[in-house]
């Protein structure tokens, strides 16, 4: 059965993705020295993406701002069409690729609910954000400097300020701080041209009248949930500035409803020195989570908020550690009757798509995992160095609790969990065991030596702060 599943996934992709992500790589390129003087090469990646559009409500309005800004005509509302019709593809690349890989795993998902209303934030607020995205699209990522990077600070002075704007804040503040960081531009050889177009043009979105509002109320609260929380497995993201945690887990609903797949994510501040197994004790303030994955326990939940993509908005007030949860045992049970969560609108994108699975009696060889003749890429360049997964131990595996992603037009596996054969002994290792300490000799006796680097910091921060 499992065979003919990833036979099903792993085949041709859906008819119409190569054409999308053709059109959205050729807008994108567009992007890159702007659309002040477009090009008879970008005028045409222009049309092909209004092209792709042609049929659906788009497409007048994609057209027309094709025409118009090729002629040098460039408006924000023109901008905003074609910000359109790049998430429309994306979009409906995500949901083709969710559709398949729902259906080669047999799993139900829930409903989108349709999109309410929200409050539309002030014209006047929008309209700094607005002026420095469409010059950026003016100019491209190679014609920005500091200087166009600064005309954003009092947009975003004003945008911090006002709560219901928080989403715009957040994004823009990210995108100008990737992009000072890169500066100066024009000597870059390679861009992540996908990812600031992705970034630009969700800023774009969200200026638009009323958008920020309705993603608020979109991504916003569904329910209170009660009931049993197992644990899956665990992602451990590290920025130089920040690291989130972020557990898969099968929520038992109080009342006899299916189970529930959804995520928890926490994180903290952090600086860049700070790395490795200190990254835990960053992450103090949540204890029972950190029990749990260390002990591998289920957890009681009571009144958690769950939002609409099928994220518990975590209150460690309102959880209690449960008896233990082997994450093997809860997956190879219920994994496959799980109920799924809808998708927000603004989180259809190929590259959010992470569904967890367990696979098992596989073989691994050069980084590539094998089940009854169909090959899946492991993704081992993201295991985390604060855990006990290593590339070694992956390979070594015969199975493994991970996430299925979608990512440069094809499926990998990301391993959260595994069990191998190590020294003649079978091992059981998961992101999250270290979350108490390293339970790996040489990986604890290497903490110690170093003593505890986060309580130094702070003693130093304390000293600073007093003097």
């Amino acid at each position: 059965m499992l065979g003919i599943q990833l036979e099903r996934l792993l085949g041709a992709a859906p008819a119409g993705v190569a054409e999308a992500l053709d059109a959205v790589d050729g807008f994108d390129r567009a992007l890159v020295t702007g659309l002040g003087r477009p090009t008879p090469e970008q005028s045409a990646a222009l049309a092909a993406l209004a092209g792709r559009v042609a049929a659906s409500p788009l497409g007048a309005v994609a057209a027309e701002a094709v025409e118009k800004i090729a002629a040098g005509s460039v408006s924000d509302e023109r901008l905003a069409a074609l910000a359109a019709a790049r998430a429309a593809l994306l979009g409906a690349v995500h949901d083709a690729q969710l559709a398949a890989l729902d259906e080669a795993l047999g799993r139900e998902r829930e409903e989108c609910a349709e999109p309410g209303g929200g409050e539309p934030l002030g014209e006047r607020l929008l309209d700094g954000a607005r002026s420095w995205l469409r010059e950026v699209a003016l100019v491209g990522w190679r014609g920005l400097g500091d200087d166009s990077l600064r005309g954003l600070d009092q947009a975003l002075t004003a945008l911090w300020a006002e709560p219901a704007a928080r989403r715009l804040a957040v994004l823009l503040d990210g995108l100008a701080g990737e992009l000072r960081a890169c500066l100066p531009l024009s000597t870059w050889e390679r861009l992540p041209v996908r990812r600031w177009a992705d970034l630009w043009a969700n800023a774009v979105l969200l200026c638009q009248p009323g958008a920020a509002g309705a993603a608020e109320a979109a991504a916003g609260p569904t329910a209170q949930v009660s009931g049993r929380l197992l644990p899956l497995g665990a992602e451990l993201h590290e920025h130089p500035t920040a690291v989130q945690l972020l557990v898969h887990a099968l929520l038992e609903r109080d009342g006899g409803q299916p189970a529930l797949l959804v995520r928890v994510g926490v994180g903290a501040a952090k600086v860049e020195t700070l790395t490795g197994p200190t990254l835990w004790r960053l992450l103090g303030g949540f204890p029972a989570l950190l029990r749990a994955l260390a002990e591998r326990r289920a957890l009681t939940v009571t009144g958690l908020p769950l939002l609409a993509g099928g994220e518990l908005v975590w209150d460690e007030s309102g959880v209690a550690l449960d008896e233990p949860a082997d994450p093997f045992v809860t997956a190879r049970t219920q994994l496959a009757g799980a109920l799924a969560p809808a998708v927000p609108p603004l989180r259809r994108h190929p590259v959010q798509l992470a569904e967890p699975v367990l696979l098992e009696g596989y073989r691994v060889r050069d980084g590539v995992l094998t089940l009854d003749g169909h090959r899946l890429p492991l993704d081992l360049e993201h295991l985390p160095s604060a855990g006990p997964l290593t590339p070694q131990l992956v390979k070594a595996s015969t199975a493994c609790l991970g996430l299925l992603c979608w990512e440069d037009g094809g499926w990998s596996l990301r391993p959260l969990g595994v069990r191998a054969t190590a020294r003649r002994q079978q091992v059981e290792a998961h992101t999250g065991d270290w979350t108490q300490g390293p339970t790996d000799p040489k990986a604890a006796k290497a903490e110690a030596r170093w003593g505890d680097p986060v309580e130094t910091l702070r003693e130093r921060a304390g000293r600073l702060l007093r003097a």
